[in-house]
Formats: structure tokens, C-alpha cells, sequence
């Protein structure tokens, strides 16, 4: 997570301590890596995680500092519980944040060989879910359900950033890359 955090922050997208990265490493009882708060997510450590429950809260673990998890670890949880996601990515990029003002109610997107990097033809017509943002993680949840296209790896939300989901880190960081450049061309050339 460490090298992924380093990667994305090099692109600008977790800039200081914004931004999180977490990874299910139980499904039953849910348990999921997240990044630590606080942190410089270019600087982060191997060991600059915590692992939290399906509500996001801190579960001690032997050998792990005790660190306080992002106040979006239960968003995270979320995520991949209602995805079956194995990995979520969450960054501050700027493209996000101005589509996410610019159309309120969802990006579309079509005739970009780009979607093929989320699992789509260039030309389906795709539609990024844009939510509102909160600071409550249940009400973020909730507007999360209730945007969800299963065939969308990924959701604005508006006026802070974007979340993207994949079946491992690895995936989830080149959602991450494709839809951002996507959402950047939009912001361009609309």
C-alpha cells in the first residue's frame, strides 16, 4: 500500500495526508487495511495501516502500531462489502472534483479507448456517479447505494474527490489512472 500511496501521490492526487488506500484481508468477519490518518501519503511506511471492522472502526493487531484509521475507513468497508471489492482507492484529483461540480447528476462518457481500462467497449456510453458529499459515512453510504452502477468501478463525490474499487490494489490503482484521465479529457474538452 505504501508504494501505491507513493505512486499516487507523485500523480498529485493524494496530496499531504489527503486521500486513502485500504485492502480486505478478511471477508468473514469483514477486516480491511486502511490507510492511517494523518499520515503524508508519500512518505507511508509498510506498517502506516490499520486494520478496521465492517464499521470502519479500529481492530488491534499484534505488531501494528496503534494508529488512528481515516474517518472514511467505514466508507471504504462500505465499498467493498457492497461491491465485493477486494481493494478501494480513494485520491483528491482535481479532474474529479471539477466534474463533480460541473455535472452534478453524473459524467457520461463514450468513444474513449480509455474505458476499455475499466472492463467497458469505447463505445458504450458510460455514466460516472457523482453524490453529494458528507461528513457523515452513513449518510455517504446511503447516497453511495443509492448511485451504484455495478457497471461503474467508481463514484465522484462531489467537491472532494473520487473513490474507485477493483479485486485487488493493483487493479483498483489503474481504475484509478483511467478514470481520472478520463474524467480530465471531459473536463478539457467539454
Amino acid at each position: 500500500m505504501a508504494d501505491t500511496a507513493r505512486l499516487l501521490a507523485a500523480h498529485g492526487w493524494m496530496r499531504a495526508t489527503s486521500g486513502n488506500l485500504s485492502e480486505v484481508v478478511a471477508a468473514d468477519p469483514l477486516r480491511v487495511t486502511v490507510t492511517a490518518s494523518g499520515l503524508d501519503k508519500a512518505e507511508l511506511e509498510p506498517d502506516s495501516v490499520v486494520v478496521v471492522d465492517g464499521t470502519g472502526r479500529a481492530v488491534p493487531v499484534e505488531g501494528l502500531s496503534p494508529l488512528k484509521p481515516s474517518a472514511e475507513a467505514a466508507l471504504h468497508a462500505h465499498i467493498a462489502t457492497a461491491t465485493g471489492a477486494g481493494a478501494v482507492v480513494h485520491v483528491h484529483a482535481l479532474a474529479a472534483v471539477v466534474a463533480g461540480r460541473r455535472w452534478p447528476k453524473g459524467v457520461r462518457l463514450q468513444g474513449l479507448e480509455m474505458q476499455k481500462a475499466l472492463g467497458r467497449a469505447a463505445d458504450d456510453e458510460l455514466l460516472v456517479p457523482v453524490i453529494a458529499n458528507s461528513q457523515d459515512m452513513a449518510e455517504l453510504a446511503d447516497r453511495f447505494d443509492n448511485a451504484h452502477d455495478p457497471a461503474m468501478p467508481g463514484v465522484v463525490v462531489a467537491d472532494h474527490g473520487l473513490y474507485v474499487w477493483g479485486r485487488d490494489l493493483v487493479q483498483a490503482r489503474h481504475r484509478t489512472e483511467s478514470l481520472e484521465w478520463l474524467l480530465s479529457f471531459q473536463v478539457q474538452t467539454a
